[in-house]
């Protein structure tokens, strides 16, 4: 029987998994940018003054700075934050040279596009806010920044998926309250979801990597994207698990795998997962 690291690894290099991604994965590479929501909201906080009940709350934070200092000030700002330098995981490249059907990439950082440069056929959807693109929830885009539409979307090779939108290439941002309130009025009956992701996703597993669900935002975009595909999902997650956390995985059957995101880096466990080196062996015999 194989073990769990074993049969992610194996599934990966199958295009069975879809790998997604959150902002501990630029965290564990050391990227200068904001690791988690309430750190985004500080930052937020730092450039505009907003109220102090609500300097830890990103999304209304970003809110106070939208209806205060219009959203071109608040755009500005997240793509000031998302456009400094940063390292290129390897694991990001890994993910890349796997061809996979589908990456969920959920942050605002433009990493994992940069990582896919070279390769032959991908693109990215984007989640669209409603006050900038009214009726209209996600867009398409070639890797060179070009929006095109569904049909051609429908040939690529590869789907870079980045729900909250991204620093690149048109600073699409779902952040405020508004922004969110609109998607969530309709993600329950899979609106603002993708019709190409809806159907990748069909039997599939789902790979959470330097994600945490400690916020009832995050656990319910991942809970409607999961939504109608397998039953068994996997996580690296570093750190304690909080109560939430510790019902939400069990609620979606998404087992932890006892790996931290430091090893993630250093084992060559990226390289691993991609090739199945002897290495892997060490942490698969931990898992089970």
């Amino acid at each position: 029987m194989k073990t769990g690291l074993t049969h992610v690894r194996d599934s990966l290099a199958e295009g069975r998994i879809i790998p997604y991604l959150g902002s501990g994965i630029l965290a564990a590479a050391g990227a200068a940018v904001p690791s988690d929501l309430p750190t985004l909201a500080q930052a937020l906080s730092s450039k505009v003054s907003v109220p102090h009940r609500i300097r830890n709350n990103f999304t209304a934070a970003a809110q106070y700075i939208e209806n205060f200092k219009h959203r071109k000030t608040l755009k500005g700002i997240i793509t000031e934050l998302f456009s400094v330098p940063m390292p290129m995981p390897t694991l990001m490249q890994d993910l890349a040279a796997l061809k996979l059907p589908l990456i969920v990439n959920l942050w605002y950082d433009d990493t994992m596009a940069k990582a896919l440069d070279g390769q032959p056929s991908w693109g990215r959807i984007q989640g669209l806010s409603q006050s900038e693109h009214y009726g209209q929830w996600v867009g398409y885009y070639q890797p060179n920044g070009t929006m095109v539409d569904m049909a051609e979307a429908a040939q690529w090779q590869t789907i870079l998926y980045e729900p909250w939108g991204s620093v690149r290439p048109d600073t699409n941002f779902l952040v405020s309250d508004s922004d969110f309130v609109e998607v969530l009025t309709e993600i329950d009956i899979q609106t603002p979801i993708p019709a190409i992701v809806q159907e990748l996703r069909k039997g599939r597993e789902f790979l959470f990597m330097g994600c945490r669900f400690n916020d009832q935002l995050q656990r319910a975009f991942a809970r409607q994207i999961m939504k109608r595909s397998s039953d068994q999902h996997w996580a690296i997650i570093d750190g304690t698990l909080s109560r939430n956390e510790e019902r939400f995985l069990e609620e979606q059957g998404i087992r932890r795998l006892d790996v931290s995101m430091a090893e993630l880096f250093k084992a060559p466990l990226a390289t691993s997962l991609v090739a199945g080196l002897p290495s892997v062996s060490r942490f698969s015999e931990s898992m089970d």
